[in-house]
């Protein structure tokens, strides 16, 4: 039983604003996200050839997850097909204007259909190291898919807090994974306002009092993408292996999607691990697409006009609805750290793109159009020059609806 199991080895949490070490909770006491005390560094001098048959466990040394294989929640993730993304039946002439002149990462092809299943398998793994018997998460539709998916290998109860407005096909999913979903009136806001009441008095850090061992007794555990620091350690993987597949090349820009940043600040951190560890030479430089009409990272850094260019939200970006990310500080470094920014995409800019995706053969869902829409606005607006080398996740299928 996994709570029976020694759990001498599991990392315990710290605070980079008030440097508490805890066991486990959900934040710290001073209200801030907690982090792995100690992430672990490879002393390998050189990176040695990985087994993708391992998927993204093959980067076992970079995570403070999983260190007993028996307890890894896995359904094969990773590993997902970096390609071309001009390469077509018209030869990929990539200097036609519409090309994008571009790797993509196909992170649709995950076995929940999202990228989440990167945060999910890392997060569950370490619920079930921690002895865990049921988790909450709060969600818009791909990330409850991938926890309550990955609860169910795990074999542990789940509830997933979504928007009452949540699409069929993302609820459908949750259901037929035996994880309750629970509709939520209101904002996005409200639903996570929601999620948290649920965790019980106290906000559901009675683990830590009912003793060292990790126990959770009649609480829920928090597995949320936003706040717990397993799911980033999930989401960092996506750094290793565009490295990996790439012959430990760091590409000159990488643009994801920004709505809590889970994707951005993993691709950050496992990057930042990859050049404290030698095996890349300089860190990416970071862009992120939010959407239009509730762009707060973009706020802070070019005011309301460029956050909200059409007074409008882009309604079709519903994954990355995000008006107050939890880690907004760390989005804020993580750019400045790397010389990225930060860009608003119209819904009509957005759809364009959707469309031009799925002519190309890359059927995704529509918030995967906003990276693609805003490289290419970059590149014209010359902050990405013509030749540098990009790498695009596209983050959901388009089987979601």
């Amino acid at each position: 039983m996994p709570g029976d199991r020694d759990r001498s080895s599991i990392r315990d949490l710290t605070c980079p604003e008030c440097g508490a070490t805890v066991r486990d909770r959900w934040r710290c006491e001073c209200g801030a996200p907690l982090e792995f005390a100690d992430p672990p560094i490879p002393e390998e001098a050189t990176p040695r050839e990985r087994d993708a048959r391992d998927g993204l466990w093959a980067f076992e040394p970079f995570l403070a997850v999983g260190d007993d294989a028996g307890d890894r929640v896995t359904l094969g993730e990773g590993m997902t097909p970096l390609v071309d993304a001009d390469a077509g039946a018209d030869g990929g002439d990539s200097s036609d204007a519409d090309g994008w002149n571009a790797a993509f990462k196909l992170e649709y092809v995950f076995p929940t259909g999202s990228f989440k299943d990167r945060g999910a398998t890392t997060t569950l793994t370490r619920a079930r190291e921690l002895g865990v018997e049921r988790v909450v998460e709060d969600s818009s539709g791909n990330a409850g898919a991938a926890i309550a998916t990955y609860a169910a290998r795990a074999g542990i109860d789940a509830a997933v807090y979504v928007p009452a407005d949540v699409k069929e096909s993302k609820l459908r999913a949750i259901r037929r994974a035996g994880a309750e979903p629970i509709r939520i009136e209101g904002s996005r806001a409200d639903v996570t306002e929601a999620c948290v009441a649920a965790l019980g008095e106290g906000g559901g850090n009675e683990r830590e009092k009912s003793g060292s061992d990790g126990d959770t007794g009649d609480f829920p555990w928090y597995a949320s993408h936003a706040w717990n620091p397993a799911f980033f350690e999930g989401t960092a993987t996506v750094a290793y292996e565009i490295a990996f597949q790439r012959g430990w090349e760091a590409p000159d820009a990488v643009v994801t999607p920004l709505g809590h940043g889970t994707l951005f600040l993993g691709a950050y951190r496992g990057f930042h691990r990859l050049k404290r560890a030698g095996w890349i030479d300089e860190l990416p430089r970071l862009f992120g697409a939010q959407a239009a009409g509730v762009a707060p990272i973009v706020r802070e850094l070019h005011g309301a006009d460029a956050a909200d260019p059409e007074g409008r939200v882009n309604a079709a970006a519903d994954g990355i609805q995000i008006a107050e990310p939890v880690r907004k500080r760390q989005i804020l470094d993580a750019i400045a750290d790397t010389d990225g920014d930060a860009l608003a995409v119209t819904q009509a800019a957005a759809e364009r793109e959707l469309d031009r995706l799925h002519a190309a053969g890359f059927y995704t869902e529509p918030t995967c159009a906003v990276a693609p829409a805003a490289l290419r606005e970059l590149r014209e607006r010359g902050v990405i020059a013509s030749d540098d080398d990009v790498v695009v996740p596209l983050t959901g299928s388009g089987l979601k609806g």
